[in-house]
């Protein structure tokens, strides 16, 4: 055979070799168990969703999805860890709001927040609520702003820690006001709690699977939650927009990602995982129960890659304003 028609036959084998194996592991996708990378200690509310929601993909990909907690410098470590893996599905990331935030409050990050990552989809979105000790003044969020204003740097505003929610919430709402309190950071939700019961601060701001049950049992002042409807776990509970803080509005959302190169095909099946394990009435349940909602609507990689983006922009000024940076 001539060596150009051998190399051309060669060739043609190749194609067809690829052609027919590559969509085939595709679709076998996955034959072995996948990690789930949280980038926070266990036990936190990023955690307790990750863990629900790798359960229930485990069933429906019929290969366990076990939750790794890789803590540390605010997200971006266990980030960098899935940003570094190998594209093949077997290493994701779930992640909220602070990988968007992260991009603005770490200058100098070992990866592209906007690039490095593959979305999947969108996985739940979370209210915040604005809490105050037991006993303070005000009764009302005018009244919490009135006095606060009032006090300046005296307030004290307790947070988990630089990049967590509860700092971005309290940064959020003392830009909202025009006052400077002084913040107090923390290692973790659960400290702030703890002095915030015991009357060490005055004020934090925390995710709703946390604060709802410690304002429904009065042992914190909740004055208005950060979504734009009320939560069914706090009814009396008023939004901070319909309370007079007009557009004040922050959702901790989570979202899943592969490392940026991971084949489509394969990030389908996984998107398609999540959208029916956000469906699962089971996980809706438990996602109740911690005054989170589902967004299997959201759960496609197009949305995710949206919001990612658009979340980048919206905070990178107020940070920049805020002069906080963790580097």
């Amino acid at each position: 055979m001539h060596r150009n028609t051998l190399t051309a036959a060669l060739a043609l084998a190749l194609a067809a070799l690829l052609a027919t194996t590559g969509p085939a592991r595709a679709q076998d996708f996955p034959t072995k168990p996948i990690s789930m990378v949280v980038p926070f200690a266990p036990g936190g509310p990023t955690d307790t969703v990750a863990r629900v929601t790798a359960e229930t993909m485990s069933r429906i990909l019929g290969q366990q999805v076990i939750v790794e907690n890789v803590a540390g410098a605010g997200g971006t470590i266990g980030t960098a860890k899935v940003v570094r893996a190998k594209p093949d599905g077997y290493t994701l990331l779930l992640h909220h709001m602070g990988l968007a935030t992260a991009a603005t409050l770490y200058r100098k990050l070992p990866y592209d927040t906007k690039g490095d990552l593959s979305a999947i989809g969108m996985v739940s979105d979370v209210s915040m609520t604005i809490m105050g000790k037991p006993g303070l003044e005000p009764n009302t969020l005018g009244e919490l702003i009135a006095w606060a204003k009032a006090r300046g740097d005296k307030v004290t505003f307790g947070n988990s820690g630089m990049g967590a929610a509860s700092h971005l919430c309290g940064m959020l709402f003392q830009q909202a006001i025009q006052t400077q309190l002084t913040t107090v950071p923390y290692k973790g939700g659960g400290p702030v709690i703890q002095d915030l019961m015991g009357g060490q601060i005055d004020l934090a701001c925390e995710q709703a699977t946390t604060s709802a049950p410690l304002v429904q049992a009065k042992r914190v002042k909740g004055y208005a939650v950060t979504t734009k409807t009320r939560l069914h776990a706090l009814p009396d509970v008023p939004t901070a927009n319909e309370a007079g803080l007009r557009g004040f509005e922050i959702s901790v959302w989570h979202g899943l990602y592969a490392p940026k190169g991971t084949p489509a095909p394969v990030i389908r099946k996984l998107s398609e995982a999540l959208a029916t394990a956000l469906r699962d009435p089971a996980l809706l349940q438990r996602f109740a129960g911690i005054s989170t909602d589902a967004t299997a609507d959201r759960a496609t990689p197009e949305v995710l890659r949206r919001t990612l983006n658009a979340e980048v922009d919206r905070w990178a000024p107020i940070i920049k304003s805020a002069g906080q940076f963790a580097d």
